[in-house]
């Protein structure tokens, strides 16, 4: 019970943190954007769901023996892969919940900024905006992340080897970094 408050307290502090970032990102982009560079953002929210989708998806499906195979044989990211794959539940509540849920509002507001844009410079009927652009969103969403989950129940391995990959990456030279300051 005790490990179950902290998780929701850390996923709490987590979606906090990742909403201020992808709202000021966000708000820095369309800032004094041109519709292309707005679009190009709201392309970019969308596609992040998708990939944090994908990635609790396969998460979620892969099966720990590959990995055990390749942590014996000491390749780069197998064990972070372990890790993972023993954590499915967290990793995809952080991937599909936290970062897709986050991915969708913040898409929700950037597709609404463009609106509000679009209807001041064009004097459109925001109705016809709205709607054209929220359906285009909510479409691309759900059938970017339909086409994602069948790749990630197909190639869970190398999703998730992938993933451990950039894991294993970052935290080596994280690492280097730490130790740099540690001598100085």
């Amino acid at each position: 019970m005790k490990r179950s408050i902290r998780w929701i307290i850390k996923i709490v502090i987590w979606s906090i943190l990742l909403s201020a970032v992808f709202t000021l990102a966000s708000s820095q982009l369309l800032g004094n954007a041109g519709y292309v560079l707005a679009f190009v953002a709201l392309i970019l929210f969308i596609l992040i769901g998708i990939l944090f989708d994908i990635i609790g998806v396969a998460v979620t499906a892969a099966d720990q023996t590959p990995f055990h195979s390749m942590a014996s044989h000491k390749e780069r990211g197998a064990a972070e892969a372990l890790r993972l794959v023993r954590n499915a539940e967290k990793v995809s509540s952080f991937c599909n919940d936290v970062v897709g849920d986050i991915s969708g509002i913040i898409s929700g507001t950037t597709s609404a900024a463009v609106v509000a844009r679009l209807t001041l410079d064009f004097s459109a009927p925001s109705l016809v905006l709205s709607l054209a652009v929220s359906s285009l969103v909510a479409g691309l969403t759900i059938g970017g992340k339909a086409v994602g989950k069948g790749f990630a129940m197909g190639k869970s391995t190398e999703i998730v080897l992938t993933v451990a990959q950039v894991i294993h990456i970052k935290n080596y030279f994280l690492n280097k970094f730490r130790a740099l300051f540690k001598r100085g």
